[in-house]
């Protein structure tokens, strides 16, 4: 198999196809753990996407308390991320089996693992323009989904996610979404509180994600241009909706939560209207710098958005929300007076740890977990603002939702051209105001 460069591609056709059959035929050999089995099977994971975000979530779930649960599979664009994923979980080898049959590379690696039968639990961890169509594959296949967030970049992926949660249900798959703080103590407390009247109704809140900037990998020679911008993924909006998509969702999802209901199918703003630009980005990009987006929601509240990527400021990730009673900080709520009316004083474990845990069980039990509509909900509140700060204009939730705006070609390979290429300068044009528009690629050139 190729070694550890960025730019190797898959293997040939039939190759491929011989290394499927023999995957297929070693894994179909020991079943799996589905919800109707005993307990103590084995629950039988496949990774699809081996960056860092995809390495934790598998060490995760491969460390979940009294579950018998073992890696079978890894999939991955380049080849030196399986490797390295791989030498990552070295130390939980009682954990791995994923002989090199079951190590695939390339944009359709995915394809090869769902197609795997027995495996129970899928990790979607690639860069999030590939979310929709990797989760509707997942479900359809019945597999069990860990996958991060966003879970959308675009309105097209959003309805995707919509529908597919839908079918999960019927199929009574699982599904987390990597959305952590709902799995965390404090935050859960905090929302009790809230729930319970604490704070009287909730009016108004801030949520920021302002920090310095974020990892850039320099073009290699020999990489082409779809090559250089899956690699780096981060810069490009059709792999990763801007940086208030890929982080800032964290704490719009918190205010979708702390003003809504606790009911799975999530809430979420009714319209957007904000601000941003490019101000200190070093590196050749077409994302962003900083988003400052006003979200308003029903009964006229009101929530302040900000997100920044560059060095020099305060930085601040947290949220604050005001009530008619009280002021609310994750972990306190005090009143007007300055009176602290509640604390939070319990034990707070890993969250990355606890959405698996939760998970495994829900899968062993058949309890029903399906995150995916509160994860579409908020990654579309995030696409919603950054409609909103690319155009200049607000832009209203179900408008927004109905639009023909796709961001992903149809099955993508290295030898297809990229959404967007740089100029004669090689420089990517960022989206302006006076001339931002929404597209649907998959519709560019026809008729």
């Amino acid at each position: 198999m190729p070694g550890n460069d960025p730019t190797s591609v898959t293997l040939s056709r039939r190759t491929a196809l011989q290394t499927a059959a023999a995957a297929a035929a070693t894994l179909a050999s020991a079943g799996g753990a589905h919800a109707d089995n005993p307990s103590s099977d084995t629950i039988k994971v496949g990774l699809i996407g081996a960056g860092g975000r995809g390495t934790g979530a598998l060490q995760q779930t491969l460390s979940v308390p009294g579950s018998n649960v073992k890696l079978m599979a890894v999939a991955d664009a380049f080849q030196y991320r399986v490797d390295n994923v791989l030498r990552a979980v070295e130390k939980m080898q009682d954990k791995v089996d994923c002989p090199e049959e079951r190590r695939f590379t390339g944009l359709d690696a995915y394809r090869k693992l769902i197609e795997l039968p027995d495996l129970d639990l899928v990790i979607l961890a690639t860069p999030p323009g590939f979310r929709p169509y990797h989760f509707e594959a997942a479900i359809k296949a019945g597999k069990h989904v860990f996958m991060e967030k966003p879970v959308c970049v675009d309105s097209y992926g959003a309805r995707l996610v919509m529908e597919v949660a839908k079918l999960a249900d019927e199929k009574k798959r699982k599904v987390v979404v990597g959305l952590q703080r709902r799995y965390e103590n404090r935050y859960r407390e905090t929302i009790a509180r809230i729930r319970e009247g604490l704070a009287g109704d909730i009016v108004g809140g801030q949520v920021y994600w302002n920090g310095s900037g974020i990892w850039y990998r320099d073009r290699k020679q020999d990489q082409n241009e779809m090559q250089f911008q899956v690699n780096n993924w981060y810069h490009f909006n059709w792999l990763c909706g801007d940086h208030i998509c890929e982080q800032h969702v964290h704490n719009i999802d918190v205010a979708n939560w702390v003003i809504g209901s606790d009911e799975p199918q999530g809430y979420h703003p009714e319209a957007a209207y904000g601000v941003g630009g490019r101000q200190d980005r070093s590196k050749n990009s077409e994302i962003y710098d900083h988003h400052s987006v006003n979200f308003s929601y029903p009964r006229g509240v009101r929530i302040a958005s900000q997100c920044r990527q560059f060095p020099g400021g305060a930085n601040r990730v947290d949220e604050e929300f005001q009530g008619t009673k009280a002021f609310v900080r994750i972990g306190q709520i005090t009143d007007y007076d300055g009176k602290v009316l509640w604390k939070f004083e319990g034990p707070n474990p890993n969250p990355y740890q606890v959405e698996h845990n939760e998970l495994h069980d829900a899968i062993r039990n058949d309890k029903p977990l399906n995150n995916a509509y509160y994860g579409a909900t908020a990654s579309f509140a995030a696409v919603l603002g950054r409609l909103a700060t690319y155009s200049g204009k607000p832009h209203d939730w179900n408008k927004a939702l109905a639009l023909d705006y796709r961001l992903m070609p149809n099955d993508p390979t290295w030898e297809s051209t990229p959404p967007v290429l740089p100029d004669a300068d090689g420089q990517y044009a960022i989206p302006m105001p006076a001339t931002y528009k929404t597209v649907d690629v998959t519709t560019i050139g026809k008729s």
